[in-house]
Formats: C-alpha cells, sequence, structure tokens
C-alpha cells in the first residue's frame, strides 16, 4: 500500500462494537450506565485516524432486522442469543458520537455491514484505490487483493494476500469455499461436520474449487469423506450465505465521505453524560479541529524542540548543572536489552524544559561511530545526581532504568513521578507504552523505535544506531516524558482520589517491587532436575497404563486419536464435540469421565505430570541468572485486576 497517499479507510463499526463489549471491562459512569463499549470503539477509531490520516472513511454498521439472508436462509443466525441490555444501550450513544466527531456513517437496511464495505471495496479496487479495512471479522479476508488489506486495530496486525495465505492457508479468492466447508456456529451457517481449517485448506488446495471437489467428493475417503458427501445438498447454501454482496446500491460516492468539522459542543455533552473525563478535558484544551482532535488525540502542532547530542566534557557540564539546578527533570536510559538483568546502559537523555533535551552517548560502538565519552565520564559524574534522593526525576516506567543502572553500580532515588503509573490510575484499559500516550495525550508524531532500528530478526540494538538518529531519538524521549507528565498531572490535579491512589499506593509501591525484582527467588536446581526425572519416568508408567486400557499405541497429546479411542473404539459416550466436529476431550469433559472410566484419569495424570515437567521443573533452571544465581521476575502494576 502507498505511504504517500492515504488509504482508504472502511470500518467494520459492528464487528467493532461486540469485540469492545466482550473484551473490555464492564465499564459503567456513575449513573450505572454501560460505557465500556462505547469507549472502546471510539479509541479504536482515534487510533486509525491518528495512524492514517485518511482523506476518505466510513464507519459501517448492520442495520436493524432482516437481511437477505435470513431471506435465503430462516435459520440464518438464528441460534444467536438475545443481544445484552448492558450492549444494546450503548449503540444510540456510541452512533450519536461517531456522527458527532465527524465521521461519515453508513447503515444500509436488507443487507450487513461487510456487503457495504464489500461493495464499496470493489469500487475502490476498480478505480485503483488503496483501501484499508479495519475490521476483526474474518470472513472479510475474501475482499483482499492488491488494493484492499485488512487491519486488525486490536491487535494492530495488517493482512495483505501474503497475510490471508499465511492465516489460513488458502488465498483470498478460496475464503468463500473455505468458509462453506467448515460453515459457521456463530452465524448458524452449516458446513460440513468433522470439516475444520485444516481440512478445508488442505481440499481446497488440491481441488483448488468447490465445485472441483464436489466433483471429486467419491474420491474422498474415511469418514470425513462420507459426511462430505452426505453434505453436498447443502454446499451451495453455505456458499451463498459466506458470500459478501459486492453491489449493494450504495449513496454516497467515495469522495463525499470526508470527514467533517466535530461539533464540539455536542462532544462536549456526549463526553460529559458518559463521563469521558479525559476526552473532555483534551476536548477543551484542543478546540476546534479534525475529528480526531475533538476525541483529543491529534494535534499536529509540534514544539519547537532544541535537541542536543552531547560528545565533550563541557557540553556534558554544561547540562549537569541545568539539571543540578533544576527541581525537577525528565530522564531515560538508552540500553542494548528488554531483560533488565542483562542490559548495559549505551546513553542517557534528560529534559529540563518542554522543547529542549540531550542524549549522552557513550556505549555506540558501530563501525564508524564518532569518540564519545567514556562510561566513567558520563555516569561517573551524574551518579551523585541520579543517587540524590533530594533531586525530582519524572521518567516512564522508571523502575526498569533503576535496574539497568544498578548493573553500573548506581542507586537510582528520587523518583518522584513515573508517566506509566499515573496514565494506568487515570485510565486503567488504556495502553501506557510511550507511543499510545503521546498519541493520545499530546497529539504529535514522534520517533518509532522501529523507525530507527528497523524490525524483527534483523531488528539492532540501540549500541548500534548511527548517533545522528539515534540523538534525536533518545531527546525527543526525555522531552515527550516531561510533556506526558506535565499533561497527566493536570488531569490528576482535577480527580482528587485517583491523584491519592498514585500517591500514596502506586508510586511507594515502585520501590518494593523493585527490591523484589533485584533480590530474586533462589531455586534449588539440583531437586527440580531430580524431580522432572522422577515426574518423566512416572509419565512413561501412565503412558504404558493408557496404552493396556486403549488396547493400542497412541498419541496421548493429540486430541482426535484419544477421542477415536475413548468414543469410537471404547464406546465410552461422548460428552460433546467442538466447532469442528471432533470429540471434545477438554478437562471437564475428562473429569466428568474419569469417575467411571480409568483412561480418562490416566490421561489427567498425564497432562498434569506434563504440565508440571515443561513449566516448572524444566523450564525454572534455565531461568536462573549466571551472576546471581536467582530467579528474576518481573512485576507489571499497569495490568487492570
Amino acid at each position: 500500500m502507498s505511504k504517500k497517499k492515504p488509504p482508504f479507510v472502511l470500518v467494520d463499526g459492528s464487528s467493532y462494537l461486540f469485540r469492545a463489549f466482550h473484551a473490555l471491562p464492564p465499564l459503567t459512569n456513575s449513573k450505572g450506565q454501560p460505557t465500556g463499549a462505547v469507549y472502546g470503539v471510539i479509541n479504536m477509531l482515534n487510533k486509525l485516524v491518528t495512524e492514517y490520516k485518511p482523506e476518505n472513511i466510513a464507519v459501517v454498521f448492520d442495520a436493524k432486522g432482516k437481511t437477505f439472508r435470513n431471506d435465503m436462509y430462516k435459520d440464518y443466525k438464528a441460534n444467536r442469543p438475545p443481544m445484552p441490555d448492558e450492549l444494546r444501550s450503548q449503540i444510540a450513544p456510541l452512533y450519536e458520537l461517531v456522527e458527532a466527531l465527524g465521521f461519515p456513517m453508513i447503515i444500509i437496511p436488507g443487507v450487513e455491514a461487510d456487503d457495504v464495505i464489500g461493495s464499496y471495496a470493489k469500487i475502490a479496487s476498480e478505480l485503483k484505490i488503496d483501501t484499508l479495512i479495519s475490521t476483526g471479522d474474518k470472513d472479510l479476508a475474501q475482499l483482499v487483493n492488491p488494493y484492499v488489506t485488512l487491519i486488525n486495530t486490536m491487535n494492530n496486525v495488517l493482512m495483505d494476500e501474503a497475510g490471508v495465505m499465511k492465516k489460513f492457508d488458502v488465498p483470498p479468492n478460496a475464503i468463500i469455499d473455505y468458509l462453506a466447508l467448515m460453515g459457521d456456529t456463530s452465524d448458524n451457517i452449516p458446513g460440513v461436520p468433522k470439516v475444520g481449517p485444516k481440512t478445508a485448506a488442505k481440499w481446497l488446495k488440491q481441488y483448488e474449487t468447490l465445485d472441483n471437489l464436489v466433483a471429486h467428493a467419491d474420491e474422498i475417503k474415511g469418514k470425513v469423506g462420507e459426511s462430505l458427501r452426505d453434505n453436498l445438498d447443502q454446499l451451495p447454501l453455505s456458499r451463498r450465505l459466506t458470500t459478501i454482496k459486492c453491489d449493494v446500491e450504495l449513496e454516497h460516492v467515495i469522495a463525499d465521505l470526508s470527514m467533517r468539522l466535530p461539533e464540539v459542543d455536542k462532544l462536549r455533552q456526549i463526553y460529559s453524560e458518559l463521563e469521558f473525563k479525559t476526552w473532555l478535558s483534551n476536548l477543551s484544551d484542543a478546540g476546534t479541529g479534525t475529528g480526531a482532535t475533538a476525541i483529543g488525540a491529534v494535534v499536529e502542532k509540534k514544539v519547537d524542540a532544541n535537541y542536543e547530542t552531547v560528545l565533550d566534557k563541557a557540553s556534558l557540564a554544561r547540562w549537569l548543572q541545568k539539571l543540578n539546578d533544576a527541581k525537577q527533570f525528565a530522564f531515560d536510559t538508552e540500553t542494548t536489552s528488554l531483560d533488565y538483568m542483562k542490559a548495559r546502559v549505551v546513553g542517557v537523555s534528560f529534559a529540563v524544559e518542554v522543547g529542549e533535551a540531550a542524549y549522552v552517548p557513550f556505549a555506540h560502538d558501530y563501525p564508524g561511530a564518532p569518540d564519545q565519552l567514556s562510561e566513567q565520564d558520563v555516569l561517573g559524574v551524574l551518579k551523585p545526581l541520579l543517587e540524590d534522593a533530594e533531586k525530582n526525576k519524572i521518567g516512564q516506567n522508571l523502575k526498569y532504568d533503576a535496574h539497568v543502572l544498578a548493573n553500573h553500580g548506581i542507586t537510582l532515588r528520587g523518583i518522584a513521578q513515573d508517566t506509566m503509573l499515573e496514565s494506568y490510575v487515570l485510565d486503567s484499559i488504556q495502553r501506557h507504552n510511550m507511543d499510545d500516550m503521546v498519541l493520545r495525550l499530546l497529539g504529535v508524531e514522534t520517533i518509532h523505535f522501529e523507525d530507527i532500528a528497523g524490525k524483527g530478526v534483523k531488528q539492532l540494538t540501540f549500541n548500534q544506531i548511527a548517533l545522528e538518529e539515534a540523538g534525536p531519538y533518545a531527546a525527543e524521549d526525555a522531552d515527550i516524558t516531561l510533556q506526558i507528565h506535565q499533561k497527566l498531572s493536570e488531569l490528576l490535579s482535577k480527580e482528587p482520589t485517583l491523584k491519592k491512589v498514585y500517591e500514596e499506593i502506586e508510586l511507594p509501591l515502585l520501590p518494593v517491587l523493585l527490591k523484589i525484582e533485584q533480590n530474586g527467588v533462589k531455586i534449588d536446581v539440583a531437586m527440580l532436575q531430580k524431580q522432572s526425572t522422577q515426574l518423566a519416568a512416572r509419565m512413561k508408567e501412565v503412558e504404558q497404563q493408557a496404552y493396556d486400557e486403549a488396547g493400542e499405541t497412541f498419541n496421548l497429546a493429540s486430541p482426535k486419536q484419544l477421542g477415536a479411542i475413548l468414543f469410537e473404539k471404547l464406546k465410552i459416550p461422548a460428552q460433546k464435540k467442538t466447532k469442528t466436529g471432533q470429540y471434545s476431550t477438554a478437562e471437564s469433559v475428562l473429569q466428568e469421565l474419569a469417575t467411571d472410566y480409568p483412561l480418562p484419569q490416566l490421561i489427567l495424570e498425564h497432562r498434569g505430570l506434563s504440565k508440571l515437567k515443561s513449566t516448572y521443573t524444566d523450564k525454572l533452571p534455565l531461568q536462573v541468572n549466571d551472576r546471581t544465581g536467582r530467579v528474576h521476575t518481573s512485576y507489571n502494576q499497569t495490568v487492570a485486576a
């Protein structure tokens, strides 16, 4: 997809509404009105607009009532339970908020959101317009082509043609047949019993199309072949039901689908009613602008920055004086690893005032790296300042920085503010990493680590990154940390109860967790290795007993083989089947059967022994730090209970 021109963005609003409702905590305002799904969807829209800045966008929702698919098949979606009242009550305020933000919103009776999206995607492809469909629905994979890409904003995974192939093992043009073979229990679309993703992909690889597979159905062996032949008559219906309609009559052309100016007064009213306090505050700060600005996230103006890379003692002395004169300063380390026990500091950055920051490198060792001050030159002079409890430091996840400084013999004191904890206390369901916070709170584009280090196996460690790129990135980190703190501090001052939680619980907890992590846990490696050997021996005994009960050898870890032994060979009454038509051998099923039959009891014992061995007795010794001889844990303060 071209990076020069923003893509046409189509948002599957219905998909995200349901996913946000089920994925997020059940948030309510003070009146008990549910708000979590609304919050989740708007957050997703905010992120999408911030990242892609589309010129054309539409948010598409399912219409109320039946669709043409119900005319095809009266039982379509008939098995779905009624929509929970807690979700139903959020639909109207969500629609109201989407429109007040200025998003074009489309709801067409008689068809589903997928069909509207498919119709626009078809038109865009014919016009050679790059299109990004934001959805979590696998059905839309059938729309992917050289111009159409999917993105799941919940996990930020993009899916182009290669991505569809990787995920489903079939190309986009085979997705309809793939879905028809499997059916869909959530939509009550009949498929072929016993056919799951692997079988459907295998058949389509061999026969290419559903029609060709049907023509050669007699070639398919075994019970799954019988199941295919028994269900040939319903496959055309299943294919029609899974096919997205791409010729819906559309009221607006793509060029008409652009963001309008937000209705600021309306937004202020909605935010107040739903008690979205952060957005309300940001709205007041931002004034008017694009829809994303009204959410409180994108303000294109960036503070003029003066960043310096310090390479000589005189410049370092000048900055050291600034730091000593300041009441507080933002501080950050750049290191070689995310593992705090192994990481080494390669440079430090700090900011005293917004827009002015410095990076002091001392361990960049790539070929051609310029001369830098030594570690002793830098950390030696900074140590008294860093260890001074009266000098207030502001940082992002300062527990990590404290760990890596300890690797250099420095005890970080004076941790006064931590932006990660401030963000968590204010809004626990948000993400609290720097990239997300800067977009949400400041609305400026910053340098991402991947921009300078690359991605994947070829990603550079910080000491390998050229100072021309590393310097601005590291200095910006300190500057942005200071700006984020100022914003979060302002928001916390308006929430006395939360401020008290932050100051009296979360901040004091930080050094406690730091100490626990540094101390680590002493384990008896020799005893664990002995126990691992004992567990392996007992597993062998249980395996043999299971083979004796079954009358043959089989893979105890294979649900398919186990199901065949239990329910077909031994004729044990089956409790239930999985979505793919296989016998369920879940723990709950085996526990119920174990009261009457010995083989399920043996399988449960084997699973328990295997879990103990693989998770604890085998793995824990591998976690022992070579330097301390202990296992060092990591406690995350910013996760919702």
